[in-house]
């Protein structure tokens, strides 16, 4: 029975996301996939005929989403940044206009940590003539959803803005011990999603059914110990040490980048799998990233930097040249021959 508990932690989070207690819904979910799935599902049974848009950075399991509820889905170009681009959203769109919109945005992407701007996808949408009742956006939180709150200058996620729902991770920056999450949405779209089952005496609108009771436990626990003030202090070690590491391979001649709002720097693939698996770095394509969590010191960032600048001597001897990835991170942010 550790329902109290879950209800607690959901009311921290609608504080943070500004919704009133008898305003929202929400349920702790097995992972950050369940809390997309829901969101989605949500906007879909609202909006039965809705096309569902994302950005071709957002997670794979929004692409998933639109598979299961054979949702039609439309595509939408990045900017270098991997931040989603309104210019392209925009004719496409319009190119649906009779149809409604049902928007995935990231608050950070998998790969670039990139965060879309909320207002400017909502004045995209209010430009091409959707009306509030004609569109759902779900927002993909999962590591950076309970970081940007704590980020001086980051733009606001806010049920006062015309959101249908946010999800967020527990395992990632809160660091619950086994994956879960914290799914939001308004009270008045999950009735039109949930069912009466008699024998457990209340409705259900949640995607598993069964969730774990142990999960409210240790997000309750965490977020009441830290509290607001200990977030901020984790989450500002946490851009500092970023900033750290990006300036660190920019002064050792490596090409890196970071996403002003996001503690994801991403540099050049290193040429050595066997480095790659021993540092458990996530690749796609020229480029690798490394996320600096709570957890990752300075002493860690230099032991890693090290190695890799020690390695990479050997990696680029001769006419061995390093991968030009201005198209991934820019050209300003590019150190290879071409670009220095």
């Amino acid at each position: 029975h550790s329902r109290q508990f879950e209800v607690g932690v959901l009311d921290w989070f609608a504080r943070l996301w500004e919704i009133e207690k008898d305003e929202y819904w929400g349920y702790i979910t097995n992972c950050g996939t369940e809390g997309n799935l829901h969101g989605i599902l949500v906007g879909r049974e609202v909006f039965p005929d809705g096309i569902l848009y994302a950005s071709r950075e957002s997670h794979y399991s929004v692409f998933k989403a639109a598979r299961m509820y054979r949702m039609e889905c439309v595509k939408v170009d990045t900017l270098v940044s991997g931040e989603i681009d309104c210019s392209d959203l925009r004719p496409k769109l319009l190119a649906n206009k009779d149809k409604p919109a049902i928007l995935n945005v990231n608050i950070g992407t998998t790969v670039k940590g990139a965060v879309d701007d909320l207002d400017v996808v909502i004045q995209t949408l209010e430009e091409c003539g959707f009306s509030h009742d004609r569109f759902y956006i779900h927002c993909d939180g999962a590591l950076f959803g309970l970081m940007m709150p704590f980020v001086k200058r980051a733009p606001k996620v806010s049920f006062k803005k015309p959101i249908g729902s946010v999800s967020v991770s527990g395992h990632k920056f809160v660091g619950c011990p086994m994956p879960c999450g914290v799914q939001i949405t308004r009270m008045e779209h999950i009735n039109v999603l949930s069912s009466n089952v008699e024998y457990l005496a209340s409705r259900d609108a949640t995607i598993m059914g069964s969730r774990n009771g142990h999960a409210p436990l240790f997000l309750w626990y965490t977020l009441n110990r830290k509290g607001y003030k200990g977030f901020q202090k984790d989450v500002q070690k946490c851009l500092r040490n970023a900033h750290y590491l990006k300036d660190r391979l920019h002064e050792a001649g490596i090409s890196a980048m970071l996403n002003e709002l996001s503690s994801t720097v991403v540099f050049e693939r290193p040429r050595d799998e066997e480095f790659v698996r021993r540092w458990q770095l996530a690749c796609e394509g020229n480029i690798a990233h490394v996320v600096v969590m709570p957890n990752v010191t300075i002493e860690k960032l230099d032991f890693f930097l090290n190695e890799l600048v020690e390695k990479r001597s050997t990696w680029y001897q001769g006419n061995v040249q390093p991968p030009c990835i201005a198209a991934e991170i820019g050209k300003a942010n590019c150190v290879c021959a071409l670009h220095k």
